[in-house]
């Protein structure tokens, strides 16, 4: 599981989404939520958009792997989206926020967790500026939200400025590659190394006897 987290305009979403198009080993977990939906987001692409009411039912079910509350909507990801990801053989993306991080982070303590940085503080401003979605006081909030995630980015196991978003996505890339090659990661690699010992083994016994 590869999860992905930053302040809101630090660029998780962006970077997710060209790792995604650029490497068919992965798969997006598709995150629930209870905000309304943006200009073109399709349900079940974007979000998986609940109600209220069925996002507490389903948390009170079990069904969620983490839950978070930003903005005053809740946010969670489905386990059900976990395993049908990773029933297909590829690495489960999650892009979420800080604290379903940190409850990823308890479930699935050999998850890969990345935190996007901004540039800088202006930066981050001038991209929430730029979304004119908000009211200057709604911005304020996540302008203080934003202040209280980067403070906990060295939970992480890896940090990625997002100067260049060619540059960061191949960050990210390698990051997810050298976890592939962790040998606690490799299952087969016991039958792999048994299998080549062998072979070695066999090629060794054919020069001893070339040699008599």
């Amino acid at each position: 599981m590869l999860v992905i987290s930053s302040p809101s305009g630090g660029g998780k979403s962006t970077i997710a989404r060209h790792l995604l198009q650029a490497r068919d080993d992965l798969g997006y977990s598709i995150s629930a939520t209870t905000r309304a939906p943006r200009d073109g987001e399709q349900d079940g692409v974007a979000y998986h958009f609940l109600t209220p009411e069925e996002f507490a039912r389903r948390e009170a079910g079990g069904e969620f792997v983490e839950t978070a509350t930003y903005g005053g909507h809740r946010y969670g990801t489905l386990r059900s989206e976990i395993h049908r990801v990773l029933a297909s053989g590829r690495h489960a993306v999650l892009d979420i926020e800080v604290a379903g991080a940190r409850q990823v982070r308890q479930s699935f303590p050999d998850s890969v967790q990345v935190f996007i940085l901004p540039p800088s503080g202006a930066v981050l401003m001038e991209r929430l500026a730029g979304r004119k979605t908000e009211s200057d006081g709604a911005l304020a909030k996540r302008l203080a939200h934003a202040a209280d995630e980067l403070a906990v980015a060295g939970e992480y196991d890896y940090v990625v400025v997002n100067d260049d978003l060619v540059a960061a996505v191949d960050r990210v890339a390698a990051i997810l590659d050298a976890e592939s090659l962790r040998v606690r990661r490799c299952r087969n690699l016991v039958p792999v190394i048994d299998r080549m010992r062998a072979e070695v083994e066999t090629q060794r016994r054919a020069l001893e006897r070339s040699t008599r």
